[in-house]
């Protein structure tokens, strides 16, 4: 039999995620700028105060490198820490504690100790948030050993995934686009329910090429794939929804069956996901491949403020879908 759904926001994901683990263990709490009075600049955090106190629920100073030194040393201590920073450019500001010392305590002293920190932050233009608030810098921490990486897609995929990485021993990072808040989805009514880091989603079958996309390029792939259809190309739509660990087995079993790949990703397409995944299936697919992998992602420009030239910057279906039929035919990408 299956578990009833019913249909909330992204935003809401987060809430039930947080209130959920915060009612089953006493020892998670939630802190970061102005998550309790005001409920977060996203406003996704309303009713934690309410329900749980000051003690559990906590604003803290204008510090990221304060709030994650705190968020480690408690974690060290017992405690589940939910650590966010408001946006996740910021998180440079608190790099040293993630990268040296959150990342590397359990190995340092041989298992003995462990750090269950679940850090959340915002990724993402569109808003005309302008240059300092607006990147996607998640390949960083997917570049550091000892840091699990998550980047859902769906209301589902994020209250799954949140879960998971409040209740897992190491430090984990849920990286949130700020422009799907108000996305709305089916999600499984039930407060036990988790989804497995590592473990890769086909958000759509098809049989001519696979898009391999992250967080919100899900949904521009998605589109692309309708339009794509009208063609008669067959886009297979797979979402890795975690970084690291990263499923591979998945990306390249639909890569075997459709012998084409294209990866997209809203972060500069530079040194980033778009080139490790595009790398490991040229690896690990070879051998299946009738075109060269190709990828997409942001202009490797700082992200203007101006509406009219921040779009411009971002992959979008019109440009995913020249990139795959680029794949069959000679096409201007």
């Amino acid at each position: 039999m299956s578990t009833p759904e019913r249909v909330i926001t992204y935003g809401e994901a987060v809430r039930e995620a947080i209130a959920e683990e915060m009612r089953r263990d006493e020892t998670v709490f939630f802190m970061g700028e102005d998550v309790a009075a005001a409920g977060g600049v996203f406003k996704v955090t309303v009713g934690l105060l309410d329900e749980f106190g000051d003690d559990r629920v906590r604003d803290t100073p204008i510090s990221e490198a304060g709030i994650m030194g705190a968020g480690v040393g408690a974690a060290l201590t017992g405690m589940r820490p939910i650590v966010e920073i408001m946006f996740g450019d910021f998180i440079t500001i608190a790099m040293d504690q993630i990268v040296n010392q959150a990342a590397k305590m359990c190995y340092m002293t041989g298992g003995q100790a462990s750090v269950p920190l679940t850090i959340r932050t915002t990724i993402g233009a569109g808003r005309s948030s302008a240059a300092q608030h607006s990147q996607s810098l998640q390949a960083w921490l997917s570049h550091i050993p000892g840091v699990k990486v998550a980047i859902p897609s769906t209301p589902a995929d994020l209250k799954g995934l949140l879960k998971t990485a409040i209740r897992d021993d190491n430090p984990t990072v849920i990286y949130e686009d700020k422009m799907m808040y108000a996305l709305k989805g089916p999600v499984p009514d039930d407060d036990d329910y988790t989804i497995p880091f590592g473990v890769a989603d086909i958000k759509r079958e098809g049989s001519d090429v696979s898009i391999v996309a992250t967080s919100s390029m899900v949904h521009t792939a998605l589109k692309a794939a309708d339009m794509l259809e009208q063609e008669q190309i067959g886009a297979e739509v797979v979402d890795p929804r975690t970084l690291s660990p990263l499923d591979m087995e998945t990306i390249v079993r639909s890569v075997q069956k459709t012998s084409r790949a294209v990866v997209i990703d809203e972060a500069y397409q530079s040194y980033g996901v778009t080139g490790e995944l595009a790398s490991r299936i040229s690896d690990e697919a070879f051998d299946y491949l009738d075109a060269p992998v190709k990828r997409l992602g942001a202009m490797d420009v700082p992200v203007p403020f101006s509406p009219g030239l921040e779009p411009e910057t971002i992959p979008d279906e019109e440009k995913l879908v020249r990139t795959v039929q680029s794949l069959f035919h000679d096409v201007p990408v």
